[in-house]
């Protein structure tokens, strides 16, 4: 949604977030060897059913919303996706589009890239997507472009469907099997969308691999803060914050923090006034490195501000409900309790990983380890990137003629 307001020689556009439960709204440092580098494949492994008890219906029905499910990679499949839709996917996908960045991400996370055809220009930070066909178009996904990459699969975010609805009713229209995902707002959630992901895409053992190992990693964080005192902390992006009902507040909790904004009573993706920011008073400031600091007398009598306590977070790390958000994770809990960030990476590599899967090869588990092993001690603080997708980034451009300013704010996106 754009809201648009004029001046004398002003323009300013803002798209508002379109995934935000706030119902005013429409719709996460360091660098890491990504898990996705050294994982298989799981394509040859099929029939692999992570659950304990299936749910109601055959072997090859999924029951969205449910905490049991099946994962067996066997075709047809059944879904019902968040719109309420019954989706058959009937052979194995082999070219995928993703709509939203963090589908993109977590078929990177799961070694599936090669199966991705199409993504949206905010996945632009993944290595290799400059070969994949670019499906966005003005305002959301170019119907033209998805139909040109001949997907098997459309995987499509809720903020996508709910800004254009009539879009994807015309990919339908076409003959293309499409799944809306559900607002992920909690880090279970995108635990069960990396999952889900696996799944649908015919990638169950490397899905259900990665879902695993972020239940592991979330659970050996909480066991090394679980006596540890919790500042107050603070999400803030271009004026905004994470209230109630995002993901990014679990983000924040996991860490190690309080999150300032949801004990206030903020939900979603919300404003954060100066008044709020001074009743807070955040010892913690947690920002995407794409976002600039805020600069405010209000900002600045805060705690945080005045013992320099901001936490730059990658930006595709704390906005993006995929895998790679353990890593934001990470990074807020290195900055605010180094002692259990190191008992917490201690645990991560050496603590074997529970087994996933008996069909699961001997490659996938010293994958796992190998990757474990090589990722680095997270660091608090990064420079802003150029290129960040998401929300946070700001395009300004100044024209000579009427000296038209043109701001365009971009928010939380899936």
């Amino acid at each position: 949604m754009l809201v648009v307001t004029g001046g004398l020689g002003t323009l300013l556009l803002i798209p508002t977030p379109t995934d935000a439960v706030d119902p005013r709204l429409s719709g996460h440092m360091h660098t890491h060897s990504y898990h996705s580098t050294s994982r298989i494949n799981s394509k040859t492994v099929h029939n692999t059913i992570s659950a304990t008890t299936a749910v109601s219906g055959d072997s090859n029905t999924e029951n969205h919303g449910s905490s049991v499910t099946t994962t067996a990679c066997t075709y047809p499949l059944t879904v019902t996706d968040a719109t309420g839709t019954t989706v058959r996917i009937m052979s194995d996908p082999d070219r995928v589009v993703t709509l939203n960045p963090s589908a993109a991400q977590t078929m990177w996370e799961i070694g599936a890239q090669n199966e991705v055809v199409g993504v949206s220009r905010y996945a632009s930070y993944l290595n290799g997507t400059a070969s994949k066909q670019n499906v966005s178009g003005a305002g959301g996904p170019s119907v033209e472009r998805v139909l040109a990459a001949t997907p098997d699969l459309v995987l499509v975010p809720n903020s996508t469907h709910s800004a254009s609805p009539d879009r994807i009713a015309q990919l339908r229209a076409q003959g293309l099997t499409l799944v809306v995902f559900p607002q992920a707002t909690s880090l279970t959630a995108v635990i069960e969308k990396t999952e889900r992901i696996g799944r649908l895409t015919g990638n169950c053992a490397a899905g259900d691999a990665r879902a695993t190992e972020l239940q592991q990693s979330i659970n050996r964080i909480e066991r090394v803060t679980e006596d540890t005192d919790r500042p107050v902390g603070v999400n803030v992006f271009y004026g905004y914050t994470s209230g109630n009902n995002t993901f990014i507040d679990e983000i924040i909790e996991t860490g190690g923090l309080e999150n300032g904004a949801a004990n206030a009573g903020l939900s979603g993706f919300v404003p954060i006034t100066d008044e709020s920011v001074v009743a807070i008073d955040p010892t913690w400031i947690v920002i995407p490195t794409s976002a600039p600091l805020p600069k405010t007398p209000a900002y600045n009598s805060t705690t945080a501000y005045q013992n320099n306590n901001i936490i730059r977070v990658e930006t595709e790390h704390i906005q993006q409900p995929a895998p790679r958000a353990i890593y934001a994770v990470e990074t807020i809990l290195q900055a605010t309790h180094p002692a259990a960030s190191d008992e917490y990476q201690q645990l991560e590599t050496t603590t074997p990983s529970a087994n996933t899967s008996s069909s699961e090869s001997s490659e996938s588990n010293v994958s796992q380890t190998t990757a474990r092993q090589m990722r680095s001690t997270p660091s608090g603080v990064t420079a802003t990137q150029t290129n960040s997708p998401g929300f946070g980034i700001v395009h300004v451009v100044f024209t000579a003629i009427g000296s038209v300013i043109i701001v365009c704010i971009i928010f939380p996106r899936e």
